[in-house]
């Protein structure tokens, strides 16, 4: 059974230990008759759960995904907005784009399942992770523009990062809809599976992968590729040598060196 790490009474946002893979927690979504709409009370659940994970040192890998099929994230929750003047709608926006920065500034690789919807916030919630794996049937898209705004939680700037500046200029200036097919082609996701069972399947298949190995090595390779796509290579390259000094002090690379020697798996842990 797995074991609830984070919950709140109305539900909206869970996590949870995987009950096979060890080191693997389970963030989801559970607002269904909303499709998961970006609410405020979700924002605060996630935020709060997010911390949570954040500073925990047993989990190394996230999967988040709907806890229910059909439907990812159909952004932000446009009912709530009716009536809110300029300055709170800004301040919504804003929640959601910290919301969005603490997903992607997890230490933890964050594994995106997407099975079905995935629009305006829902796909720059789906950017924020580190993989994207989506369903057959998923549909991607950033609308905001046909609303006369643009995406406010990242989108903007996520976007040109993973599919480039051109094929980026397209999406949001047209704010066309892609089908999976078209968001693997163009680099948008890394993997199309045919349904929401094989689509989580495949990530715990790549989470087990993950969690095989050191995970300092991980946290640490994580954050220099992060840190380093904000400046120019020079300075990246100074932030991988920071980093591989710190991964040269621990105790889980002797480990790894001991295991190799003695031909066996090595056992880590995060020391």
């Amino acid at each position: 059974m797995q074991k609830l790490i984070y919950k709140f009474s109305s539900g909206l946002f869970s996590v949870k230990n995987h009950d096979k893979i060890k080191g693997l927690a389970i963030a989801e979504l559970n607002n269904p008759q909303k499709k998961n709409a970006l609410s405020k009370q979700l924002l605060v659940e996630m935020r709060q759960a997010l911390s949570e994970l954040a500073a925990s040192k047993n989990i190394n890998c996230v999967i988040l995904r709907s806890s229910t099929s059909g439907t990812f994230c159909a952004g932000a929750d446009l009912k709530e907005r009716i009536g809110l003047s300029n300055f709170e709608t800004e301040l919504v926006v804003k929640n959601l784009r910290e919301t969005f920065n603490q997903v992607a500034n997890l230490p933890q690789p964050v594994i995106g399942v997407i099975d079905g919807f995935a629009l305006g916030g829902g796909l720059e919630l789906a950017l924020a992770c580190d993989l994207r794996i989506v369903t057959k049937s998923s549909i991607l898209g950033l609308p905001e523009t046909g609303l006369a705004i643009i995406p406010g939680a990242g989108g903007t700037q996520r976007t040109p990062r993973v599919i480039g500046v051109a094929l980026a200029k397209e999406l949001i200036f047209t704010g066309r809809r892609l089908s999976a097919e078209e968001s693997l082609k163009i680099g948008l996701v890394n993997y199309v599976e045919e349904d929401g069972q094989q689509a989580n399947n495949k990530a715990e298949a790549i989470a087990s992968q993950i969690l095989q190995n050191g995970p300092i090595g991980v946290r640490a390779a994580k954050s220099a590729i992060n840190r380093g796509m904000e400046v120019d290579i020079e300075s990246g390259l100074k932030i991988e040598e920071q980093l591989y000094y710190q991964v040269c002090h621990s105790q889980d690379r002797l480990e790894g060196l001991k295991a190799f020697a003695e031909k066996r798996k090595p056992q880590y842990k995060g020391e």
